[in-house]
């Protein structure tokens, strides 16, 4: 098995290019959160013209909506969230430069076309594995829509964030490569 590619954000096309589905990464940087609550205000922002509460180019979202923190940690539990409840929003961000996303389950053909034509990555982190993911998390901060709880738009600090390239920047898909392989 091949070493885990070390990935030190932000997330530069060039680096995105790099990625080929199937990849196993070290996520290690600057993260935003988000669930569907979030993303759904920052595209109404944009409807209305106004600028995101973050600058999304190059940036990477992570899907989570991580438990309360226990007593000297910054986050509790983070596990992923089904990233197809971010499916109808996602195509506007990656335009505004969103270059990364993080969660867990197939994703759209919209989307899938928005992240060959933006040259973005979805990373899948592993479900049921949330309390060892929030070892990777260092910090965690609320930045945006704190009256959405766990849902809130936060920026967190991850080192050696465990992932695994699901769609590359050409569109190449493991939820489609897996399955040809044992298939006769």
């Amino acid at each position: 098995m091949k070493e885990p590619i070390r990935i030190t954000l932000p997330l530069t096309e060039e680096k995105v290019r790099s990625l080929k589905a199937g990849d196993s990464v070290l996520i290690t940087g600057v993260v935003y959160t988000g669930r569907d609550a979030a993303h759904k205000r920052m595209v109404e922002a944009l409807d209305r013209g106004e600028e995101l509460p973050t600058d999304l180019k190059d940036q990477v979202i992570y899907y989570v909506g991580p438990t309360p923190a226990k007593p000297g940690k910054p986050i509790g539990s983070a596990g992923p969230t089904t990233s197809g409840r971010m499916d109808a929003y996602t195509p506007r961000l990656l335009e505004k430069g969103l270059r990364g996303m993080i969660g867990k389950g197939y994703r759209s053909p919209e989307v899938i076309e928005a992240i060959k034509k933006y040259g973005a990555v979805y990373f899948v982190a592993i479900g049921g594995a949330a309390a060892l993911i929030a070892k990777s998390i260092k910090s965690y901060e609320v930045i945006a829509y704190e009256d959405l709880g766990p849902e809130a738009h936060a920026k967190i600090y991850v080192e050696d964030f465990p992932a695994i390239v699901a769609i590359d920047c050409e569109g190449n898909n493991i939820y489609e490569i897996g399955p040809k392989k044992y298939k006769r």
